[in-house]
């Protein structure tokens, strides 16, 4: 309702009460015409009536939603349920055009206009959480994997004899895979054991890059957040090669924005020497469905040559949801997230290293890594390999997610590339070892639960290894009314277990 419409209100209702009612808009409105007038992320969190109000208004902008709309075209917004059209706000048209995924749609202005500042308020909480020289970033419609394709694909232009991607090793597959779609040959990089942590031996990145010549490198291509033993790749010291020799810097940085540290790592790198642009997830990161990632980056020119290299429209589901996020939140609310978080990791590994002791095992010193722990697996018996997916298995079925056994030895085939010790980020770690991260959002309750049931799986495992039955063995409290069920979970240990030992 404009100014007018609240006026002819007044003939049918006191006009006292419909000036409380323009008031009360006002407000709402004076939030929108903040939000668009700074493109910043609000300190203070919006209420829900808010966030429908601006995205309904935005959404009228579209001519999918206009009043006796006629279009004659193959791709006019019609959407055959009305139920996925309220799923998404009716914003039908997506973001971008063909030739760019971060041009305006003349047909769909508010979609345009959601994409612009979606893209600008995710600019001021990567400023917010630590890179805060970082120049242009857009949200792209796949996940970290596919995102990290587009950039190799798109310094292909200007690396035209290049072959080869520097790639200090991490056991993902989704990171090894995008050099691999992208059509270049990965050269992997082991890393090296200083104390229990791996790190990235820097003297073999420069002995590659000397040995293939810069000219036919691509870029290297590090990584921040990572599992525990691995920690985060020397980011300075890469940046600096990378500068020296002239060649590209891409960084995986999947789960860092939650991390001060990996943020940091990549402020400083940037400031030092060379990195061309950083790769995050949007689940990770901001608790939003899988689907989405963001691209940012130092040169301005740069992240909008990746923005164009994407072909076509695009989803506008993953900026959606981010932006509804970060309204709902405010800065405030993510800077709690985020503080929240480091808390949540010193409890989570005092609770660790409480159990591990109570084992004679012990948590694995890596304090290069904020975000992931390792507890050691040496003592569950004689068959050691089997005890550790055993274990596995009982947490998987237990409803514990997350959390992952790494047993020695394993070998693992990716795109041609064979692996040994896959898991481990090395061919040969010195011990089994499990893995539990402290990820945004995660609560007291959910560190007690997990250190509860693991302690009562690592109970069970033992007992199995010594030989005593195995449904006796798998806790010591009162079974008389969880007898079929935790039968049934025994059942299914085994059949998990069978089916990777038979998969491996």
């Amino acid at each position: 309702m404009n100014r007018e419409s609240f006026a002819a209100g007044e003939r049918l209702v006191s006009p006292a009460y419909v000036r409380q009612g323009c008031e009360a808009r006002r407000s709402h409105e004076h939030l929108v015409r903040l939000l668009l007038e700074k493109g910043k992320c609000p300190e203070d969190g919006w209420d829900e009536s808010t966030l429908e109000l601006f995205l309904h208004e935005l959404a009228i902008m579209d001519s999918n939603n206009f009043l006796g709309n006629c279009g004659v075209g193959e791709r006019e917004g019609r959407v055959a349920s009305a139920l996925v059209a309220r799923r998404h706000y009716r914003f039908i048209h997506g973001i971008g055009r063909s030739g760019d995924i971060s041009a305006v749609q003349p047909k769909a202005a508010g979609s345009s206009l959601l994409n612009k500042i979606t893209n600008s308020l995710v600019l001021d909480i990567i400023k917010l959480a630590g890179v805060h020289t970082v120049t242009n970033c857009f949200v792209v419609p796949m996940a970290t994997g596919m995102s990290l394709t587009l950039c190799f694909l798109t310094l292909r232009h200007r690396r035209p004899k290049a072959k080869y991607i520097i790639w200090p090793r991490i056991d993902q597959k989704s990171c090894f895979k995008s050099m691999i779609t992208a059509g270049f040959e990965p050269v992997v990089i082991e890393n090296v054991l200083e104390g229990d942590e791996l790190r990235t031996d820097l003297e073999a990145v420069e002995a590659k890059v000397r040995e293939l010549g810069p000219d036919h490198i691509l870029c290297v291509h590090s990584t921040t957040s990572c599992f525990a033993p691995r920690v985060p790749d020397r980011l300075e010291e890469l940046a600096v090669i990378c500068a020296d020799y002239g060649i590209p810097h891409v960084v995986n940085n999947a789960y860092g924005v939650q991390s001060s540290k990996c943020m940091h790592l990549i402020q400083q790198g940037a400031r030092v020497g060379r990195i061309d642009a950083f790769v995050q997830s949007l689940d990770k990161n901001f608790m939003v469905p899988v689907g989405g990632a963001i691209i940012a980056g130092f040169n301005d020119s740069f992240i909008q040559e990746i923005s164009k290299m994407y072909p076509g429209r695009a989803s506008a589901s993953p900026s959606l949801d981010v932006l509804i996020t970060l309204l709902s939140l405010g800065s405030n609310g993510y800077k709690k997230l985020l503080k929240e978080r480091k808390e949540m990791f010193s409890y989570l590994s005092s609770q660790l290293k409480k159990l591990s002791e109570t084992y004679n095992e012990r948590l694995l010193h890596t304090p290069h890594n904020p975000i992931s722990l390792a507890m050691t697996l040496k003592t569950l018996g004689d068959d050691e390999d089997k005890a550790v997916t055993q274990l596995g298995s009982m947490l998987f079925t237990r409803q514990v997610s997350g959390a992952r056994v790494v047993p020695l030895g394993s070998v693992q085939t990716v795109s041609g590339y064979t692996f040994q010790g896959f898991m481990s980020h090395t061919n040969n770690y010195p011990c089994a070892y499990l893995n539990a991260a402290a990820a945004i959002g995660m609560k007291t309750q959910d560190v007690d639960l997990f250190i509860k049931r693991l302690d009562k799986c690592l109970k069970a495992v033992r007992k199995e290894q010594n030989k005593e039955s195995h449904v006796s063995g798998v806790d010591n409290y009162d079974r008389t009314e969880n007898v079929d069920i935790e039968e049934m979970a025994l059942k299914l240990d085994n059949v998990l277990l069978d089916t990777y030992q038979n998969s491996s």
